[in-house]
């Protein structure tokens, strides 16, 4: 297959910092979509009345489309040039994004979040590597830095930034939100950035992508409807995982039989790319299963008000923003795998921390909690993402991040629907273990301290007894969540040995740059 060229590496000025603008708000602005509709779905729902079927395909239809947009990427980039695609998908997006909030019926809605997810696939891999290529190898660690501020807060900011757009205005200005975004984004690019050479020989493979596609958008639908189904109790989902299967054996057996598969395998034999493919799979589980235990913990079972969990919420983003501003001052001294051990570690003890929380907890607690979780996972995502381009060779790049990416959204994906159905196994799970002790053989119940505030010979004392009964059940079942979790971060932390030696090449002298014209 015949490769592009190298991409040249702009020095410092104004050009580079205002690149480094539009990538970072090309990439604020599609992570933050990734979880800011989210609380708004009940306010859309009555809206655009919608059952609570209809309304989950507001965040299922946009998920399922980015997924499958996000791995042709590479080669969209690679033939039609990075700066049109980068262009074209962040138009594509802001102009969409304006269509969800300008929509009026739940059919509107749904068409234009597909075509917002169609659109949107391409911004963080594309950003990503704009970011690469714009920094040499020795300042790779602060531009990763800066472009992970935005993938990694977006989606920690993103239901406290919804919740207080939708109670302050409307759940239309969670759309909305990105029409600045975007415009600062397309000027941008168009007066600072440079296009790539177009490589024209290369040939779509139509028969990988359309066995991609239907692998992952099967396997998506599954993830999502899973848990309203109940999972392989139900027809659809046993069908949608069977055709994901055979979707994705006939992807992995066409690619590696064809002369020009769809998806450039040698990637896959760089060890640090390959190694950090895991690690960005254990983040976006990480990341994205607390978040989704987060909020219903801080809500349902603590009973804290949507804003102030939000804001709870919003702690972990500054655990991140410190760790990211350090970061790359810290990877001059240490290895990108020791701070990716420490990081992953500190995520394992604070989640751990997390299995003793009761609705007593105190806030303070929560938010140290949520600050060290936050640093911890600072400290993985910038090394990771650093060492994975150290060794690729430049025209693997644009296929690298949007593996990464794709990579991390369906672990993400996996992650939520893991955890969300472990969560309602587990409170029933418990509730019935709990419910055997309620019974007139259990002395503490008999004590008058319980008797004077639950009768169980009245059918309101038995209802207040299983309301209590439930929400211990519930507690417990997050606990034993959190448990889960940390036990695959901790499983991932011996990978590290598999990261070849980084300090020696950040420290190398830079490559030779390219002014850019």
């Amino acid at each position: 297959m015949t490769t592009a060229a190298a991409h040249p590496i702009a020095v410092p000025g104004l050009r580079r910092n205002m690149v480094t603008i539009c990538a970072m708000t090309a990439t604020i602005m599609q992570a933050l979509d990734t979880t800011i509709a989210n609380v708004a779905l009940p306010y859309m729902q009555g809206s655009l009345s919608a059952s609570q079927d209809q309304i989950n395909w507001v965040l299922t239809s946009y998920i399922v489309a980015a997924a499958i947009m996000t791995a042709p990427v590479g080669w969209i980039a690679n033939r039609f040039g990075r700066k049109r695609i980068f262009i074209l998908c962040s138009a594509g997006f802001t102009v969409a994004s304006v269509l969800c909030g300008l929509s009026q019926d739940i059919t509107q809605m749904v068409l234009f979040r597909l075509l917002q997810g169609v659109f949107g696939a391409a911004l963080v891999p594309l950003s990503q590597a704009v970011m690469l290529d714009s920094y040499a190898l020795h300042e790779r660690a602060k531009a990763m830095a800066i472009w992970g501020m935005g993938v990694m807060m977006g989606p920690i900011m993103g239901p406290s930034l919804g919740a207080w757009l939708t109670e302050t205005y409307s759940w239309h200005w969670v759309f909305f939100v990105n029409l600045p975004f975007g415009f600062i984004t397309v000027i941008g690019l168009i007066i600072f950035m440079d296009e790539t050479k177009l490589n024209t020989e290369l040939q779509f493979d139509w028969f990988g992508f359309t066995a991609l596609a239907v692998g992952i958008g099967a396997l998506q639908l599954a993830l999502d409807r899973g848990e309203q189904l109940d999972w392989l109790e139900s027809w659809e989902i046993t069908i949608e995982f069977i055709v994901s299967g055979v979707g994705f054996y006939y992807f992995f057996a066409h690619s590696l039989t064809t002369k020009r598969p769809f998806i450039q395998f040698a990637i896959f034999r760089d060890r640090n790319f390959a190694a950090a493919l895991v690690f960005m799979a254990v983040i976006g589980l990480v990341l994205f299963s607390t978040m989704a235990l987060a909020s219903p913990l801080f809500q349902n079972a603590y009973g804290y008000p949507i804003l102030t969990a939000g804001l709870l919420l919003a702690t972990r983003g500054g655990g991140t923003f410190v760790a990211m501003m350090m970061v790359s001052r810290l990877m001059n001294y240490f290895e990108a795998r020791t701070l990716i051990a420490t990081g992953l570690s500190l995520i394992a003890i604070t989640l751990y921390d997390m299995t003793a929380w009761t609705a007593d907890v105190p806030v303070q607690t929560i938010v140290i909690n949520s600050i060290i979780q936050g640093f911890g996972l600072g400290l993985v995502f910038v090394p990771l993402s650093t060492a994975a381009f150290m060794t690729l060779p430049n025209h693997l790049r644009t296929d690298g991040t949007s593996m990464l990416t794709l990579v991390r959204n369906v672990a993400s994906s996996i992650g939520i629907s893991v955890v969300i159905a472990e969560l309602t196994r587990g409170t029933t799970r418990v509730h019935a273990v709990l419910a055997e002790h309620i019974n007139p053989f259990n002395n503490a119940l008999q004590m008058p301290n319980v008797t004077s505030t639950v009768n169980l010979n009245t059918d309101m004392g038995r209802a207040m007894m299983d309301l209590i009964v439930s929400a211990q059940a519930q507690i417990i079942a997050f606990s034993q969540d959190f448990e889960l979790v940390a036990l695959v971060t901790i499983c991932a932390i011996p990978l590290v040995l598999i990261l070849k030696s980084t300090k020696a090449a950040m420290q190398a002298p830079s490559d030779h740059a390219a002014v850019m014209e």
